[in-house]
């Protein structure tokens, strides 16, 4: 059971990704979490008034799948392969989060002031997911692929386009975490 809820070395899980990547270019599928949005769509029939949505969504009916999968392997993993061990972060990291009122995850993979039911109750947490999730969506949309597509799917092609949204994600990340985050917590 330890192989399986262990911590992988980077070297198999990277293997493991590129061996999937090499099957999904040989049988010509482009990978991504975002596109299933549009499949989505797709499926109700609301390309007879948009037509961005008015493409044949059967074909990407694999990728749905993927996200299935993706949704029953978070459950399983966390709820029976996760240990009780707090989450290994720096003790630099707790004291900058406990700064802006953010207490350590204590055992979990997330703290709750940002990811727990309580932030429902808070006006300004529900508006930062709204606006969150609309940047988000837009973002992914206007990078033409979300971090998932580009970061994997588009690098493993070797698409220049790729690299440049995967570099400006990071970017961003950066800007966010180092500079904005404090803000809007403080």
């Amino acid at each position: 059971m330890e192989i399986i809820s262990g911590t992988w070395h980077w070297a198999i899980s990277g293997f493991l990704i590129g061996l999937i990547m090499l099957s999904l270019i040989y049988f010509g599928k482009v990978f991504g979490m975002s596109s299933n949005l549009r499949t989505l769509c797709s499926m109700t029939g609301v390309g007879k008034k948009v037509p961005f949505f008015d493409w044949d969504w059967k074909a990407q009916r694999w990728n749905l799948v993927v996200v299935a999968g993706t949704m029953l392997g978070g459950f399983f993993a966390s709820h029976y392969l996760s240990n009780d061990t707090n989450v290994a972060i720096s003790e630099v990291t707790i004291q900058k989060l406990q700064n802006i009122g953010i207490e350590a995850p204590n055992s979990k993979l997330l703290p709750d002031a940002l990811f727990g039911n309580n932030l429902f109750q808070s006006p300004k947490m529900i508006l930062f997911l709204l606006v969150g999730g609309v940047l988000i969506g837009f973002g992914s949309r206007y990078a033409g692929g979300c971090t998932s597509g580009h970061a994997i799917s588009g690098l493993s092609n070797l698409q220049l386009p790729s690299l440049k949204a995967v570099i400006g994600f990071f970017v961003g990340g950066l800007i966010m975490v180092h500079f904005i985050f404090p803000l809007l917590f403080k």
